[in-house]
């Protein structure tokens, strides 16, 4: 089979987030990464979504749902840009600066960005990142907008926790369909989750969260009432909706299905995507994949991944995504997409309600950083590296 080289430098890759990546124990040298990826005929190619635009390390990709025909880029340094949904689009605007606020170095930054269901009318959106003083803390704030921009003075903090390390941040908010914001949060970083705080129930980190931010019996929000930890006797924090995560990369919410999806980077053995339930134990550092890693890995609490792979030629940073619910490519609908950060392959999975019973090679993007949708339910992955945007097309 004819193979492909993709090279990635050592500043190109660890500037990145990694996003995820790999750290201490396996960390990228001097040298230069290559990593073989096979090519693949498919039916499909990605192509430019805007071909006039590029982005500064974009690392979100989002919508207002407020009827306007918006699209909304997360940069890791702290802005938020804004553009009308137009192939033809020539010029893009701040919506947001936060960069005298947000400490962006390794995989610190403005990591993600979620607007209020009732965007429309009350013009609040939320943000997460990790900020400058004091440091490798992170934030998750409110913000108003103020007719086509944001008001930076208006941000009112809802929830701040410290992290270890400057890796593993996790760092997507998104509303669910039951109207609270989800923040995925990773383990704090070094190598191994060292203070266990994965499985710690009492900390935030290594966890999915979910909030109130509608309610404010926590100064700025509030708690669901049926989270799993809600006035408990054994410490664990009320905000915990799943826990056992190493670094989750990207998450979304199937439209239909209302399945909680999320890629969740490997320490330096197996990549996964799962499908997160309520207060679920995904296991790390108990288990990296299916594999056992620290611990009693014949604990029948542990959730397996739906789809994994090995480090290797595959890939070795995964990159959560979305599933299809668009109207170009009727085969694709209900399949999950998702990505490897470093060998830029694309895949969709078919689910059939309990398990990945297919795997697909679709197409290959360098660097993909993250995934999106538009208001269509049409498909965009970023590409940190060059800073576009990129959508599918048929070969």
């Amino acid at each position: 089979m004819k193979k492909t080289f993709v090279i990635i430098g050592f500043y190109s890759f660890i500037s990145f987030l990694t996003i995820s990546c790999k750290e201490a124990d396996d960390s990228p040298t001097t040298s230069p990464i290559v990593v073989v990826v096979p090519s693949v005929s498919v039916s499909y190619q990605a192509v430019e979504a805007f071909p006039k635009l590029s982005f500064n390390s974009p690392v979100d990709f989002t919508l207002a749902n407020d009827g306007s025909n918006r699209l909304f880029v997360v940069e890791q340094r702290g802005v938020i840009q804004t553009f009308e949904n137009n192939a033809n689009a020539e010029t893009k605007s701040v919506f947001l600066d936060l960069m005298g606020r947000v400490s962006s170095g390794g995989e610190m930054g403005l990591l993600g960005l979620a607007f209020h269901p009732d965007f429309k009318n009350n013009g609040l959106f939320f943000v997460n990142y990790t900020r400058n003083s004091p440091r490798r803390q992170t934030v998750i704030s409110r913000f108003k907008a103020n007719g086509q921009t944001a008001d930076p003075s208006s941000e009112a903090i809802l929830l701040t926790f410290d992290q270890p390390y400057t890796n593993h941040k996790g760092g997507q908010i998104s509303f669910g369909g039951d109207g609270f914001l989800y923040i995925a949060t990773g383990d704090g970083g070094s190598s191994g989750d060292p203070q266990n705080y994965a499985q710690n129930r009492a900390s935030l980190l290594g966890k999915m969260l979910r909030i109130d931010v509608n309610t404010t019996n926590k100064g700025n929000y509030g708690i669901p009432k049926d989270n799993p930890y809600t006035a408990n006797t054994q410490g664990f924090s009320e905000e915990i909706f799943a826990f056992g995560l190493r670094n989750p990369w990207r998450f979304s919410f199937d439209s239909v299905t209302k399945d909680l999806w999320t890629g969740d980077v490997g320490q330096n053995k197996v990549e996964e995507i799962d499908i997160i339930t309520k207060g679920g134990n995904y296991g790390w550092k108990v288990k990296e994949g299916n594999d056992c890693y620290s611990g009693d890995c014949s604990r029948a609490d542990l959730i397996a991944p739906v789809w994994s792979y090995i480090n290797g030629a595959e890939g070795r940073s995964v990159t959560g995504g979305v599933v299809y619910r668009g109207k170009k490519f009727a085969d694709l609908v209900g399949k999950y997409f998702c990505g490897d950060y470093i060998s830029g392959r694309i895949w969709v999975l078919t689910y059939d309600g309990k398990t990945v019973t297919k795997n697909e090679l679709i197409t290959n993007v360098g660097a993909v950083s993250a995934f999106g949708q538009d208001a269509n339910g049409e498909i965009y992955i970023l590409n940190y590296s060059s800073g576009k945007i990129y959508t599918l097309a048929k070969k």
